[in-house]
């Protein structure tokens, strides 16, 4: 079983590396294909991912920061492997850009999506595999930081505008997910390869929720995970502007 993971990043230096071995431990015994789409980054996570990788992917079963905060590749005997690859964007598009451009190539059996900060915990994932990989139970399952697990709380009018998003996407398919803006979204390869993406900006979650959804034959599972999230002043991007184009996308994507 090979487990796809795909990370967008766009200025993400000081995180980049850690979030990487984070997601190498988890779930040791699974092999892991990392797909690092750099989306035209300007604060040198471009420059340090093609000093990590100056000959495209890497492989091995181990994966460390150093001394430099260079990732440290070694070999052990164990039956899983990670293999990293970069993938450079010419100019930013965003966070949905940069999502089609790794699903486009990824070859996994499941696919989960990371993003390159430390707000999510890879250790979630343990649970979502088991539903879909073990169980057999799942096609689909959603992250939710509404059930109960570490919450960082933040800004109340970023709540509000999830709660109405998710609402609101429940009332036009019909279903009963609390956080469909969560970035923890895993499925099978089958399902990934099947969604028709086109957004380019953080309208992605409504347009991945919205294809998955439409696909009435779908098991669709959903799980709590932790959320430590950032301020502005510590790297945050999404803005309430993205908050009012999701509320449209909805609308748009269910009649695509």
């Amino acid at each position: 079983m090979l487990l796809s993971v795909i990370i967008p990043v766009y200025n993400e230096r000081q995180t980049l590396g850690t979030v990487l071995t984070m997601v190498c431990r988890v779930l040791p015994n699974v092999s892991k294909e990392i797909i690092v789409v750099d989306d035209c980054s300007t604060d040198g996570t471009r420059e340090w991912l093609k000093a990590n990788f100056p000959n495209g992917g890497r492989s091995g079963s181990t994966i460390a920061l150093d001394a430099a905060g260079d990732l440290a590749f070694t070999s052990a005997a164990k039956p899983s492997t990670v293999t990293i690859r970069p993938i450079f964007h010419e100019h930013n598009r965003g966070k949905g850009g940069a999502l089609q451009s790794g699903f486009a190539v990824f070859g996994g059996d499941l696919v989960v999506v990371q993003d390159a900060d430390l707000e999510y915990d890879p250790r979630d994932w343990e649970q979502m595999y088991n539903l879909i990989a073990e169980r057999l139970v799942a096609d689909v399952v959603f992250g939710s930081r509404f059930y109960g697990r570490p919450h960082r709380s933040l800004y109340f009018h970023h709540y509000l505008a999830n709660r109405t998003i998710s609402t609101l996407f429940n009332l036009i398919f019909n279903q009963t997910l609390t956080d469909i803006e969560a970035c923890y979204k895993m499925m099978t390869g089958a399902v990934a390869r099947s969604l028709r993406l086109s957004a380019d900006d953080f309208g992605i979650e409504v347009e991945m929720s919205a294809e998955i959804a439409r696909q009435r034959n779908l098991r669709i599972y959903e799980l709590g995970i932790s959320y430590f999230g950032r301020t502005y002043a510590e790297g945050k991007k999404i803005n309430w502007r993205d908050g009012l184009k999701a509320l449209w996308y909805i609308f748009k994507y269910r009649f695509k």
